[in-house]
């Protein structure tokens, strides 16, 4: 505490100073304290609840590829919910948050199985059971043809494995050598059946996303939650081009504004997912 905390100092300057009372700068000075330690405590709760949310709860994204588009373009930022598809959230099971199994058509975020640092979104296309088959690019489950109005639309060049899973010949070098061998071992009857705990996925643009067809299943336990909100987007060049594997990685960078108008998407910020 310093004598310029208080006008009046400059005021008395010409007659001598009076001793300080009970009530003076000591009280000032512990009343100063109590605010910075209540605002210390408020900032702490904060941050507490800041990660618990992050870490439980939901958690925010970028996406950095096409291989979702048109659902999901270059620059969009999500939020993934972390509870929707926590098997073992007892409570939420309970009706206490809400909870439902994974079902075909859900959009999902996880970890890239042969490399869990990575998270990764597709489309869960089958669950275990299905048995999934790829014709002409047109995916069936259980014999029967699949209404996706969600997929990028057509433009690509035919191409016999990626359009014809399971092919009877695998000769894209993008196919990991692994799911290549599993497959030969276990499609019957020009059909793959998804085994029990894992889960088919594609991307939303087919002609331009490594998915299942290319590297295999995604395990539950690898699985994070699933996105429900597009909070921002900045404006990127989101053309539909091949990326490499790497690439389709979620991050939590962040991108500077290069424009003070056009450097976002405004009426994708809180739109749904679906």
């Amino acid at each position: 505490m310093t004598s310029s905390a208080t006008p009046i100092a400059n005021d008395s300057a010409a007659s001598p100073p009076s001793p300080p009372g009970p009530d003076s700068s000591p009280g000032s000075a512990n009343s100063h304290r109590a605010h910075l330690l209540h605002a210390a405590v408020s900032m702490l709760n904060m941050i507490v609840i800041a990660l618990f949310v992050l870490t439980f709860i939901a958690q925010p994204f970028r996406i950095p590829s096409a291989s979702m588009e048109p659902t999901l373009l270059v620059g969009d930022f999500l939020l993934v919910d972390k509870m929707v598809h926590a098997p073992g959230n007892t409570s939420a099971r309970r009706g206490m948050l809400p909870y439902r199994e994974l079902g075909c058509g859900d959009i999902i975020v996880f970890r890239y199985p042969p490399d869990t640092r990575i998270h990764v979104v597709k489309r869960v296309i089958g669950v275990p059971g299905d048995r999934i088959r790829l014709k002409d690019g047109v995916v069936y489950i259980n014999e029967q043809p699949q209404q996706e109005p969600y997929i990028m639309p057509g433009g690509s060049q035919p191409d016999a494995f990626r359009d014809q899973f399971p092919a009877s010949l695998y000769t894209d070098p993008g196919v990991d050598p692994q799911w290549w061998a599993q497959l030969r071992r276990e499609v019957r009857d020009s059909e793959y059946v998804v085994p029990p705990g894992n889960y088919f996925v594609l991307g939303d643009n087919r002609a331009n996303s490594r998915d299942s067809r290319y590297w295999g299943l995604v395990p539950r336990e690898n699985i994070v939650g699933s996105p429900f909100l597009v909070y921002f987007s900045l404006r990127q060049p989101s053309a539909a081009e091949v990326s490499a594997l790497p690439d389709d990685k979620l991050d939590h960078q962040e991108d500077t504004a290069s424009s003070p108008i056009g450097f976002a998407r405004w009426r994708r910020m809180f739109r749904v997912v679906r």
